[in-house]
């Protein structure tokens, strides 16, 4: 920003010929807002540029300084919709209109939004102005937006904004290729980030170098069966399991990993269990056919319970071991209408 960028407007050279337009509250309003002196000036001056529509370098800086003063002024698609006084709304869409009629150099304009974020990264504002600079610039700043997102995930790494703009930016721009090892480093820092296990499933259902779903299922399946041993109690993992076979119902219940760990976990003493039995219960409901191995392992957590149908028991054991959801179920204990 420019050094004299704390002299008031009004004592700028630059801006002696612009006559700056207050905020019009009405005669009479209720609750006026006590804005600090140079966010008001800065304001009226910005509204007067933009009812003239001048769209220059001066404009250019000026939009810059409101929106580092507020960068939360909103976005409006249609501005002239709205009456002058609101043209606090305005400036990051004016913004825009100034930097296509400048020709501006876009590059620049990402490094801008940059500090911007180093504020507030969670200004929505931000991210849609972000977007537009970087469908202009096209897959030449893939690796720009991939990196950018990702530095603002080392701080927040749910940060929802920034996981929406990585997407968004894969499928836009490209830079799929070292994806996957993105979201395998995020786990091993943090195996319970279900944005990362999102993430992951983003990657292998929409990357166009892997496939899709099917041929990635093995080596996902076995990925998430080793989480899942390391952590029974990380729900993230057993429902990314569960997604593995989406629209494959056959597969879910045919496929021995899935059964395998479920087993293991449950022959464990050292963990929570409500995952195993939950993805047991779905599998009966899905249509698996119990062995003597699924039958022996809920009896052993049945506490000599005298439920009969498996699925019932099940559904019993998971009242007492997950008993903040019991009344959930309690509920899938009452649908289930064929003996197991």
């Amino acid at each position: 920003m420019d050094s004299d960028a704390t002299v008031p407007l009004s004592e700028r050279p630059e801006w002696s010929d612009v006559v700056p337009l207050s905020q019009d509250d009405g005669p009479n309003p209720v609750v006026p807002i006590a804005y600090k002196e140079d966010f008001r000036e800065t304001m009226d001056y910005f509204r007067a540029i933009y009812r003239s529509d001048e769209r220059s370098p001066r404009a250019l800086r000026l939009t810059e300084e409101a929106l580092r003063l507020n960068s939360g002024n909103y976005t409006v698609t249609d501005p002239s919709s709205l009456p002058y006084y609101y043209s606090s709304k305005r400036v990051w869409h004016f913004r825009r209109l100034v930097l296509e009629e400048l020709d501006h150099d876009l590059f620049e304009e990402l490094k801008f939004i940059e500090s911007i974020a180093e504020d507030n990264s969670k200004n929505y504002q931000l991210w849609h102005h972000r977007r537009w600079v970087a469908e202009k610039l096209g897959p030449d700043v893939a690796g720009k937006e991939l990196d950018f997102t990702r530095s603002i995930l080392s701080v927040d790494a749910k940060h929802y904004h920034a996981w929406s703009h990585r997407q968004w930016a894969l499928q836009a721009l490209g830079g799929w290729e070292n994806e996957l090892d993105y979201c395998h480093e995020l786990l091993e820092a943090d195996v319970f980030n279900n944005s990362a296990w999102n993430q992951r499933y983003y990657v292998i259902t929409r990357s166009p170098s892997l496939g899709g779903l099917k041929p990635m299922r093995e080596s996902e399946v076995s990925y998430t069966v080793k989480a899942i041993l390391a952590n029974p109690g990380n729900e993230s993992s057993w429902r990314y399991l569960k997604a593995l076979y989406k629209d494959d119902t056959k597969s879910w219940i045919s496929d021995p990993s899935v059964s395998s760990v479920c087993l293991k976990v449950l022959s464990r003493t050292d963990c929570f269990h409500g995952f195993a039995l939950s993805t047991v219960l779905d599998l009966l409901c899905d249509g698996l056919r119990p062995t003597n191995e699924h039958r022996d392992s809920v009896k052993a957590l049945a506490n000599e319970d005298p439920e009969t149908n498996l699925a019932n028991l099940v559904c019993t054991i998971l009242c007492r071991v997950d008993p903040i959801r019991a009344n959930y179920w309690a509920w899938r204990k009452s649908k289930i209408t064929v003996a197991i």
